[in-house]
């Protein structure tokens, strides 16, 4: 029983990090019909700008809202610069354009930090919490419960505000959305933003039980996309889902079988249900008149 509840503990904290960078794939995707696979470099920056910001003598809260609002700024340049210039691009070319993003920010992070490994204090201390014979540490909490209440307000943000409907509007139909009057420009900002500022979250959450480096960003991006793409790429449901259930998957994998396996076992489970359900666990069955 105490091996079962480490394991389930430790699952669902990686598992909710995986979420929130799920939920950051799902918010471009809604807005744009686009993968964006600089994602992960999101949690890789907000991880270390608040590590050098607390190095540099700020206050931990300043220096996480300063990695915040940095990295959302990050993605609206991201948007503006690579995406928008692209926009009649083929999905797949504007793939290929964030993954190349990816790959400058990530050598640009290694000229401007370095290729250490990074850390800051836990938000509340160090000291492990004993749930049925297993252990927890606070700042694990912070993670599952930060993930939660993200899922919360996006819902509550697509669900009852106009912008959000807005955003859902231009993910059905953009020419329709144009015409009713929506600014889909606008929109998509909105959304590369609130991408890039839910990533950084993740990673001023997860930094201090993990650590950070400069290229932490694409092996997040591989899990989170797996993640959404388990739980339904488009659906924040799906992707909370998804990253929870993947991290569960990793964690027993690695507890009962081998650490050596747990990400093949991880993506072969994926393959398999996508096999059987392409639109994944939440996704939408959609049909085509011919």
């Amino acid at each position: 029983m105490p091996e079962f509840m480490q394991f389930l503990l430790s699952g669902l904290t990686v598992g909710a990090v995986y979420a929130l960078v799920a939920l950051g794939f799902t918010i471009i995707y809604n807005a744009s019909d686009v993968a964006n696979f600089a994602q992960g470099e999101f949690v890789m920056l907000g991880g270390m700008i608040t590590a050098f910001a607390y190095m540099a003598g700020a206050p931990l809260p300043l220096a996480a809202l300063l990695a915040i609002v940095v990295t959302a700024a990050i993605g609206v340049a991201l948007n503006k610069l690579a995406i928008e210039p692209a926009r009649g691009a083929p999905v797949a070319s504007l793939i290929i354009i964030t993954i190349g993003a990816s790959i400058f920010i990530r050598g640009v992070a290694q000229v401007v930090f370095d290729k250490q490994l990074h850390r800051f204090p836990a938000f509340s201390g160090d000291d492990p919490i004993r749930v049925l014979g297993a252990t927890i540490l606070p700042q694990s909490l912070w993670v599952i419960v930060g993930a939660l209440v993200i899922f919360v307000g996006l819902w509550l943000f697509f669900t009852r505000t106009l912008t959000g409907r807005a955003v859902l509007a231009t993910a059905n139909n953009r020419i329709a959305a144009l015409l009713v009057g929506i600014n889909t420009k606008y929109i998509m900002t909105l959304s590369f933003a609130l991408s890039a500022a839910i990533g950084a979250l993740a990673g001023v959450l997860v930094t201090p039980i993990t650590l950070v480096s400069y290229d932490i960003g694409m092996t997040m991006a591989l899990k989170g996309f797996a993640a959404a793409m388990l739980g339904g790429m488009g659906n924040p449901k799906g992707a909370l889902a998804g990253g929870l259930l993947l991290g569960l998957l990793e964690a027993f994998t690695a507890g009962y079988i081998s650490s050596q396996y747990k990400d093949a076992a991880a993506f072969v489970v994926i393959l398999g249900v996508l096999f059987f359900m392409p639109q994944g666990l939440f996704g939408r069955r959609t049909a085509e008149r011919v």
